[in-house]
């Protein structure tokens, strides 16, 4: 007579054991593909702005770079000032602005810089752009407590 050979018990894992590894690479996978914050840098203008602007851009990105963001401030207060309508410019000088912490007139340039480039990703999806919101939204009003109500009285305990 013949011996039938038993079931292995781990053939069963021997197929479980592939899965799981392209399951533990999927997983990897995913996980380093989350972006990371990317670090705020200023952008390079479009070719048709002036070489002056070119150059207080550059000289505006090197001192951004050194973190001299006073010196980044005005050389890109004065690129922005000579091409008024270049998004990467309003954007340049908000970046400035932001890292001497002058929130409120970033936001305000951020939000030019993305509406005079409606198409430009890199300012739309900017990490520097994100705390403000969707340029294109109405901006929300946040009622503080205490504050007054509309009807310009103030709330009462």
């Amino acid at each position: 007579m013949r011996k039938r050979k038993a079931p292995r018990s781990h053939d069963g894992a021997m197929t479980f054991l592939p899965m799981l590894g392209m399951f533990l690479v999927l997983i990897g996978f995913v996980a380093c593909s989350t972006s990371k914050a990317k670090p705020l840098v200023p952008l390079v203008l479009d070719s048709g702005v002036k070489p002056q602007v070119m150059t207080l851009t550059e000289q505006g990105t090197q001192a951004y770079h050194a973190k001299q963001f006073d010196e980044a401030k005005n050389y890109f207060s004065h690129a922005m000032a000579e091409a008024p309508q270049s998004g990467p410019a309003h954007y340049n000088y908000a970046l400035a602005l932001y890292a001497l912490g002058d929130t409120e007139q970033a936001r305000q340039q951020f939000m030019e810089a993305a509406n005079l480039a409606p198409g430009d990703q890199v300012i739309w999806d900017s990490p520097a752009l994100r705390p403000y919101g969707n340029p294109e939204s109405p901006k929300k009003n946040k009622q503080l407590p205490g504050a007054p109500t509309r009807s310009g009285s103030a709330p009462r305990y």
